[in-house]
């Protein structure tokens, strides 16, 4: 999507705008919409958090390839690259960092709403939290335990996805 838009400037608004809204949608809410459409359970999870994600990795894609230096295409062209194969050669590995750090941006997002999952028929470790504020806060342990675990699994994600990133051939990370 975020490539599309950068091709098809009319969808440009419209699509970041469409995101946007989604991403400022209250995470109860939307699984609250989601519920009487898929049903309780993983199902809505997915969905809502893939909506919440879609902003970050959009916009970052569009960013990254809007920033490439138009001397740098215009050069590829000049050299009878066609339009794929700038896109694929040329902007997609320079826009690298920039869609990378959208996507770091959405894993950490994701893993933290996942915690609210639970409380909509999903198993994670939002069940923990869930399950020590329903003990009406004797078991702040259990509350902890689910917070830490969320935070180490976001932190794992983004060490993890940086790590990538730094891998890739031409990374400026």
């Amino acid at each position: 999507m975020g490539v599309l838009i950068t091709r098809v400037r009319f969808l440009y608004d419209p699509v970041i705008k469409l995101a946007g809204m989604l991403y400022t949608v209250p995470s109860l809410a939307m699984f609250g919409i989601l519920i009487p459409i898929v049903g309780i359970g993983f199902t809505p999870a997915v969905i809502a958090l893939t909506l919440y994600s879609l902003l970050a990795i959009i916009r970052n894609t569009a960013v990254g390839i809007d920033g490439v230096d138009p001397a740098i295409i215009e050069a590829a062209r000049g050299m009878g690259m066609t339009a794929r194969g700038i896109l694929l050669q040329v902007e997609l590995p320079l826009a690298l960092p920039v869609i990378f750090a959208g996507i770091r941006i959405a894993a950490v997002s994701t893993i933290s709403l996942a915690t609210i999952a639970s409380f909509f028929g999903s198993d994670s470790l939002g069940k923990l939290i869930f399950e020590g504020i329903s003990a009406g806060g004797t078991r702040n342990d259990k509350v902890m335990a689910g917070a830490i675990g969320a935070a180490l699994l976001a932190i794992l994600f983004d060490q993890v996805i940086s790590r990538v990133e730094r891998a890739l051939p031409g990374s400026r990370a």
